[in-house]
């Protein structure tokens, strides 16, 4: 009796560090994470004004606003997810629904994961070979947006299948058993309740799309324009090139610092928009769905 509770008190003595640990660490996250955000504010909180974001810039960019900089990144991070998401979500529906397991199912999806994997300067260079130079888009929006594009739509098909296998297989028996159709089983019951989740993975490539630099300063993105995009096949400029030019290859680094935090923090403003929106309209369809079902 004496051992077994002993025994007892060490299991709850270690299951205590073992908790401990893990909160300190999630503090420790939580810590930095909070000091980042607080560092690039105090920073950059003072470039941010009406004319900042509204105006053109002007004497080398060390003047002025950002305004072609904010419209360059939504353009380019929206045309990302409008190519990559039905793209990624039919690729699943595929493998996940049509695919019988086999070699090349198993390839594929290996692919996909290895592709997840691959550093997006690749992907840049891949945009300018084959969209830039062999499909002649020149250095556009329309180019940028479909790198980017390639490059999170491993993340979009991977989050995707996760939804679709997590929907119960009863679900999709009963709806054949009732007389639908495959494809009617696919879109009326599988769809639905695997759609808000397929948004988690619309939410995080929004967010890697809308920060990074490498597949667009060879595709898209431009030291400075002087107008603002009326196409899909101008050039722009985008707000991650903007802070790499402004923080490494500017004239006047010093001069432009606070407008290098400003954008910073304008970035990840929008970002958290993005991400709202579509966090907002996953809860939305969450709802709709419980309601219904």
């Amino acid at each position: 009796m004496i051992g077994t509770n002993s025994r007892n008190r060490r299991r709850r003595n270690i299951q205590k560090i073992a908790f401990s640990i893990l909160g300190a660490t999630a503090a420790l996250n939580l810590l930095v994470l909070v000091g980042f955000l607080l560092f690039i504010a105090v920073q950059g909180v003072s470039a941010i004004t009406v004319s900042f974001l509204t105006e053109m810039p002007r004497n080398a960019m060390t003047e002025g606003g950002i305004l072609p900089t904010i419209l360059g990144t939504v353009y380019l991070s929206l045309g990302a997810i409008l190519v990559a998401f039905p793209i990624g979500v039919g690729t699943a529906i595929y493998l996940n629904e049509f695919a019988k397991d086999g070699f090349w199912v198993r390839m594929i999806r290996q692919g996909v994961v290895n592709l997840a994997g691959v550093p997006s300067v690749v992907y840049g260079l891949f945009g300018l070979a084959f969209f830039v130079i062999i499909m002649k888009m020149g250095v556009s929006i329309l180019a940028g947006a479909l790198t980017l594009a390639a490059f999170i739509l491993p993340l979009v098909i991977g989050s995707a299948e996760e939804a679709l296998r997590a929907v119960p297989k009863n679900m999709r028996l009963a709806s054949l058993a009732l007389g639908a159709t495959r494809w009617q089983t696919i879109y009326r019951v599988v769809l639905p309740p695997a759609l808000p989740s397929m948004l988690t993975g619309l939410i995080l490539g929004i967010s890697r799309a809308a920060g990074e630099t490498a597949p667009i300063m060879f595709t898209a993105a431009v030291f400075s324009t002087a107008k603002l995009p009326t196409s899909i096949f101008d050039e722009v400029m985008a707000m991650p090139y903007h802070i790499y030019v402004l923080a490494t290859a500017g004239t006047n680094i010093e001069q432009t610092r606070h407008l290098q935090y400003g954008t910073a923090l304008l970035l990840l403003m929008i970002v958290v928009c993005l991400n709202l929106i579509a966090i907002l309209l996953r809860n939305k369809l969450q709802k709709k769905y419980k309601a219904t079902s």
